[in-house]
């Protein structure tokens, strides 16, 4: 039986373990998407939680302790103000994992690591530019 067992080793030492998930959680509250492995995206997803949680509780304490993590101070400004906003209502649950297949080289199955609630991304929304070998329609007078 496995009780009490803690974390994934993910095949690495513990230091570079913690900076790999510190790395990935540091990006994912950046791009509030990423695109990891299956197990990778499972331990990160634990410790993205934390860090949402203590900025939806604020104050000088819990930013230091999420700046253990996170060592980004405009990250760590939008865990304390944006996303404390988005989340305010919500009581767990900011992330979402969802299953994208198998890597073509070596098997691993993939998944995307994302935040719930996050807002349409400003790229689709945007008209279509002209494709590189296409003329672009000039006024001639």
């Amino acid at each position: 039986m496995r009780h009490k067992v803690g974390q994934r080793k993910l095949h690495r030492t513990t230091s570079h373990r913690l900076a790999m998930l510190h790395n990935m959680v540091t990006s994912l509250l950046e791009h509030e998407a990423i695109r990891t492995t299956l197990p990778k995206a499972k331990e990160a997803r634990a410790l993205a939680e934390r860090i949402i949680t203590l900025g939806k509780r604020g104050g000088l304490a819990n930013v230091r302790l999420a700046e253990r993590t996170v060592r980004n101070r405009a990250i760590l400004q939008k865990v304390f103000s944006e996303y404390k906003d988005r989340y305010a209502n919500r009581p767990g649950g900011y992330t979402r994992i969802v299953r994208l297949g198998f890597r073509r080289g070596d098997g691993a199955e993939m998944a995307l690591l994302e935040l719930v609630d996050r807002p349409a991304k400003a790229a689709a929304e945007a008209p279509e530019a002209p494709a590189a070998g296409e003329a672009t329609e000039t006024k001639a007078e």
